[in-house]
Formats: structure tokens, sequence, C-alpha cells
């Protein structure tokens, strides 16, 4: 493995078409008066979409590779288009509810009010609850979303890495 292949390309291209799915689906939920409560459907979509990108990133750059991949390497990858895929959703989504669409942030407050009701948590609990998010500050926000973002790129990139792997066999 000598020539190895940079995964910079891949991680960034692969990245960048997560980051615009998710803003592509952020703006049709929106448009559709779903982004405060957009159900159970249409985020596991919102979820799966972006994260089949990730594992296509991660084979493309295997064949890339002459079909060569290691544990690491889809890690790496996964990671990093994690990463670029969070920082574009974050990044729109805090230009959504600030700039574009202020009232999303009640709205959303309403939903999370309104499903602590149904789970049966007191009332003193969800004011508490629902002043804590109204203060937390939106950058301590995106920094817990760009964990999250790590976390899953993770995941699904050592799920896939394990499935993927395959190293050049050393000759004693």
């Amino acid at each position: 493995m000598e020539n190895q292949i940079s995964s910079k390309n891949t991680i960034l291209n692969y990245g960048l078409y997560a980051g615009g799915l998710s803003i592509l689906l952020a703006l049709v939920f929106y448009a559709l008066g779903k982004a405060a409560d957009p159900g159970i459907a249409l985020s596991l979509i919102a979820s799966i979409a972006p994260l089949t990108l990730l594992v296509l990133g991660i084979r493309k750059f295997k064949s890339l590779n002459n079909g060569y991949l290691t544990w690491g390497q889809a890690v790496k990858i996964g990671v990093g288009i994690a990463m670029v895929w969070g920082v574009l959703a974050l990044g729109f989504n805090y230009v959504l509810e600030n700039v574009i669409a202020p009232e999303l942030i009640e709205q959303k407050l309403e939903v999370a009010r309104t499903t602590m009701e149904n789970w049966g948590i007191s009332e003193d609990d969800i004011e508490k609850s629902l002043e804590d998010q109204k203060n937390q500050s939106p950058f301590l926000g995106i920094a817990m979303g760009l964990l999250f973002f790590a976390f899953m790129g993770f995941v699904v990139s050592a799920i896939a890495g394990a499935i993927m792997k395959k190293t050049e066999e050393v000759e004693y």
C-alpha cells in the first residue's frame, strides 16, 4: 500500500453531498410546515439518506484505493464526512431559526411542551426545562450537535469499515 490515495477529496465531496441533502430536506420540511415537528417517518428519511451517503463515500474511497480499505481509514472517512455534513446542516439550521424563520424556535418549544405533557411530566418541570432551553447558548447547541454528528459518523463508519475492510496480505 505504498501508493495510498488521499481521503480528503472523498471526505469533502461526500460531506458536501450529505450536507446539501440535509439542507434541501430542511427547506422541504419548512415549505411543508413540518420544520418544527417533522414526525418519525420524515425524521428517519432525513437521517438515513445522508448516512447512506456516508457509507457510499467509504465505498468510493475503497474503490479508488484499488479495493483496499482498513478499518481506521473507514472510520476516518466516515467521521470526516459526518463532520462536514454536521457543519453544513447545523449552520443552515442556525440561519433558519435565527434569520429566515425565528418563529420556529417557539414552535419547537411548543412541540416539546406537548411531548412532555404527554409523558406525564409535571408543569413545574416542563417550565424549568423549557426555560433552560430558551436560555441555552446557540453555540453550545451547535457544539453538542457536532459531537452527535461525530458519534453517529463513528458508529456507522465503524460498522461499515468492519464489513468492507480489505487489507493487503503481508508476505514473509
